[in-house]
Order: structure tokens, then C-alpha cells, then sequence
């Protein structure tokens, strides 16, 4: 099934791209979210009309990110975990405890945009990557130190 794109989709393709995609896949998830409309030769119109509302919208967004990506470059998080003696964790650091941390500091994400990528699960500096938006990737600095 053809679609339109009304937002850009990690692995799928950008805002105004036409995709093709399992009709059930766009039926339970693209149309009900609002991600993706049916590519129809009336929506294909419909949307270069409304493009300008969304590029308004997108652009909004986009500065919303960058602004929350510069607060974010200052930062430096240390968070504390329970660890061996040989530098491993007994858990891992996830993306909820980086949230949290960064709440702490003033600073609102959902943790869906952290990427730790299997989680951090040894102490010592790492750095991690915080999808805010398509075009805005910003990087944090994460301290893990054992807890005592």
C-alpha cells in the first residue's frame, strides 16, 4: 500500500515521501497515529496544500530540539549504580535513569529519544545519544560511578 509520510519515520523515510508499506501496518499504526495518510491522487493535493502548515510546525519543533540540545551540551550527568569490583554492573544504566537524571537538571525528554544502544553496564565516562528530532541529535556526557 502506498502512503504519504505527514512526519519523518525512523528507518521508513521523510516528511512528503510517498512509501510503500503493509496495509496493515498503515491501517493499526501510520493512519490512527496521524503518521502516514493513504496516497490517493486527492490527498497527494491535499497535502502540497497543507505543506506549508506542517513545514511551520516542523520548523517550530526543530528550533524546540535545538534549544533543548544546547542545554543538554553543558551537561554532565554521574549517576550511581551498584557495581563488582571488577568495574561491571549488577544492572545497567536504561534510558528511564537517564530521563530522570536529566529531569533532575531542568531538563524534559521523553525516553523514547534516548539511544543507549543495550544500555550502559560498566562504570566509567560514556556518552550518549539523544534523538530530539530528525535533524537534531544531541550528545550527553553520563558519569557512572559505583555506589558505596
Amino acid at each position: 500500500m502506498k502512503v504519504i509520510l505527514m512526519s519523518d519515520l525512523r528507518h521508513r523515510g521523510r516528511r512528503g515521501q510517498v512509501v510503500e508499506v503493509k496495509s496493515g501496518y498503515a491501517r493499526n499504526y501510520l493512519f490512527p497515529q496521524g503518521f502516514a495518510m493513504e496516497a490517493t491522487p486527492g490527498n497527494l493535493k491535499r497535502f502540497e496544500q497543507e505543506r506549508k502548515k506542517v513545514d511551520a510546525r516542523h520548523a517550530a519543533e526543530r528550533e524546540r530540539a535545538a534549544e533543548i540540545a544546547a542545554r543538554i551540551a553543558g551537561l554532565r550527568l554521574q549517576l550511581a549504580k551498584r557495581a563488582m569490583e571488577t568495574g561491571a554492573l549488577y544492572g545497567s544504566v536504561t534510558a528511564t535513569d537517564v530521563v530522570e537524571a536529566l529531569a533532575a537538571k531542568g531538563v524534559e525528554i521523553d525516553r523514547r529519544q534516548v539511544d543507549l544502544a543495550g544500555g550502559i553496564k560498566t562504570i566509567g565516562d560514556h556518552v550518549v545519544r539523544i534523538d530530539l528530532h530528525a535533524e537534531v541529535i544531541a550528545e550527553l556526557a553520563v558519569t557512572v560511578e559505583a555506589e558505596e
